[in-house]
């Protein structure tokens, strides 16, 4: 059986763990907390375990991580 099958359009509720996730509600997708984008389960690459937030690409997670206060504010 297909990991999406029967499970439709419809937001999975994810636990964003080390190098890994758990799915706590089928769904097809989750929602970038950057940029508000859908993001397939299968292309979800980038999520802040202790923000439990997942984002849509690299640039997405980096500018959490700044605005978290997690990484310094780089100047040039």
């Amino acid at each position: 059986m297909n990991l999406f099958e029967g499970h439709g359009n419809r937001e999975a509720k994810i636990r964003y763990l080390d190098g890994d996730f758990q799915i706590l509600m089928p769904g097809s997708y989750v929602v970038c907390a950057m940029t508000g984008k859908h993001i397939a389960l299968d292309e979800l690459r980038y999520w802040s375990v202790a923000r439990q937030e997942p984002y849509a690409d690299v640039m997405s997670s980096l500018e959490a991580e700044k605005r978290a206060g997690a990484l310094p504010n780089q100047k040039r």
